[in-house]
């Protein structure tokens, strides 16, 4: 498998998302169940929805491949191809003696955002943390884990070991990044809105933030036309935190909700938001 990737990603990115595109409607023509799960999720309060849902296709596609191109190209490729929108946010935010919990929602190249922070000069003066699900397929573990850390960004796991470790990092004024998209395990999140409707969401990112006196930042990395790189953008957290479980997964899902708005195509509708975990109670009606 990693083979494959390392050939694949010989390719240009340019080749790779055009690929990608095609890819994307294969699978949205052959795979009932992923067509079914796209149409479902995507809002239907977004403008233009039959749009959306063409372009949401093609950009998953393109998610897909350009994998092999940020996890095996030379740092210098990916740093060429990733701008910042504000790097004067980004500095000042990393300027303050705090530690720093970084929001990235599946939007985009998500996977890009770590790898070019941990290349950066920033990330050489302050490591980061990234909480980590082992895939569930025993072929794409030592991939998956390969590719991340070949940029020396630190990993945790999705289990309480890996909350000591981040809480850890965190004490020590580091940088800690999660998706807080995706779905906890049971006992680890209350039901919230996330575009109208109920969402098993986490509660750890405000637990995390409150107790360690975090700044909370949104990160995104936005495809570019025509297979140009990434659009990186660092935002505050426009929510305020209280400290109630509840009040504040639906404040993040509204963050969350704020920045997919500016480019729904773009998000992951085929993950499996709304899903309900084992063990877990169903939302009220």
């Amino acid at each position: 498998m990693l083979l494959f990737f390392r050939i694949l990603g010989l390719l240009p990115l340019r080749v790779l998302h055009a690929l990608g595109a095609m890819l994307g409607w294969v699978v949205y023509r052959i795979s009932p169940g992923y067509r079914r799960r796209l149409r479902e999720n995507l809002p239907r309060d977004l403008p233009d929805r039959r749009r959306t849902l063409a372009r949401a296709v093609t950009e998953a596609g393109k998610q897909a491949l350009e994998l092999a191109w940020v996890w095996t190209r030379p740092r210098e490729d990916l740093l060429a191809r990733v701008e910042t929108e504000n790097p004067e946010v980004v500095e000042a935010i990393l300027a303050q003696d705090r530690a720093v919990l970084m929001l990235t929602p599946h939007l985009g190249c998500f996977e890009a955002i770590a790898q070019s922070y941990m290349w950066s000069p920033t990330g050489r003066r302050r490591p980061m943390l990234a909480l980590y699900r082992v895939p569930r397929k025993a072929v794409l573990r030592p991939l998956f884990e390969l590719a991340r850390k070949r940029s020396g960004l630190l990993l945790a796991p999705a289990d309480l070991h890996g909350v000591r470790l981040m809480l850890r990092a965190l004490r020590n004024r580091q940088v800690v990044g999660l998706l807080p998209d995706q779905v906890p395990s049971r006992g680890e999140g209350v039901w919230a809105p996330f575009f109208g409707r109920p969402a098993y969401t986490m509660t750890l990112p405000a637990r995390l933030a409150i107790a360690n006196d975090a700044v909370v930042v949104s990160v995104v990395a936005l495809r570019r036309p025509r297979g140009a790189g990434f659009r990186l953008r660092w935002e505050p957290l426009t929510e305020t935190l209280t400290g109630d479980p509840a009040q504040d997964a639906a404040a993040l899902n509204r963050e969350m909700e704020r920045l997919i708005r500016r480019c729904p195509e773009q998000y992951l509708w085929s993950y499996n938001r709304y899903k309900v975990p084992a063990g877990v109670e169903p939302p009220l009606p």
